[in-house]
């Protein structure tokens, strides 16, 4: 989750192609697709990347992150709905499954024959979310998650109980719109409230999951990606399957995709070869 200007679009590097895409309840958004370099040819792999809070694919650190990833296979990218050029508001996590889910389709039709998502913040807990919804056509085949929340409603940090102020009240709302080109669906959570990315965790093995979190992160403390691999741990052991988790704790790392340097998105993509090909 980011509160900087979502304006900050990347001057070099264009994707190989832009397209609208559909979800199931109707929101156009817009996706990029960057197709992968001549090592990355060979995998067979496509990552489906989800980004923070009032981020965009077209901004400079996602287009840096598409671009480190397109060594091992091709990249969907993904406005999720209320950011960028995409319609709608955001629900700060809720049915944004039904993006990341339009966005597997769309890698589909690509051609793509091996789905791997990868999430950022607000991204990380849709794509663990997504990862363990019933529906097998749409189970990617690894889910890499970065600087993941794992319960909602957390206001243990100052940036988190500013962010909660923010998107909770009009004012906030317009400024987030305004400055930050984020729209924010007005209407509160009700009970029941929408399963929590630590409840997620917990039905997605024998999927391999991947968490990745910074000691820097101000957002989230240790606290959430410890629970996640917790959740995932412990549901493998209770479904009696393989539990194919694994939690990199970061030294120096802030948050999301501004924190993201190239060498780390190196190794996410070699973990996902590995992890897939296996």
């Amino acid at each position: 989750m980011d509160l900087r200007p979502s304006t900050r679009l990347v001057s070099g590097k264009s994707p190989t192609s832009t397209r609208t895409l559909l979800t199931a309840d109707g929101v156009r958004l817009a996706a990029a697709y960057d197709a992968p370099t001549t090592g990355g040819a060979d995998s067979g792999i496509c990552f489906v990347v989800a980004h923070g809070f009032t981020g965009s694919w077209a901004r400079s650190d996602n287009r840096r992150i598409a671009t480190g990833l397109q060594s091992y296979g091709g990249v969907v990218s993904l406005d999720l709905r209320g950011h960028g050029r995409s319609e709608g508001s955001t629900t700060v996590g809720d049915v944004e499954v039904l993006d990341l889910d339009a966005g597997l389709a769309y890698a589909r039709w690509l051609g793509s024959t091996c789905l791997v998502t990868v999430g950022f913040s607000l991204g990380g807990a849709v794509v663990l979310r997504q990862a363990a919804m019933p529906d097998a056509l749409n189970r990617p085949a690894a889910v890499v998650a970065v600087s993941a929340a794992a319960f909602w409603f957390y206001r243990g940090t100052a940036p988190m109980r500013l962010l909660h102020k923010t998107v909770h009240s009009r004012g906030g709302r317009m400024f987030l719109r305004r400055g930050m080109g984020t729209r924010v669906l007005p209407t509160e959570w009700v009970k029941p409230y929408p399963t929590s990315p630590e409840q997620a965790a917990a039905a997605i093995a024998p999927t391999p999951l991947l968490l990745v979190h910074g000691d820097q992160d101000p957002y989230f403390p240790l606290e959430h990606p410890h629970a996640l691999l917790r959740s995932a741990q412990v549901g493998a052991a209770a479904r009696d399957v393989p539990d194919r988790s694994q939690l990199w704790i970061e030294p120096g790392f802030g948050h999301a995709e501004a924190a993201t340097h190239l060498e780390l998105v190196d190794r996410i993509g070699a973990w996902a070869t590995t992890a897939v090909l296996r």
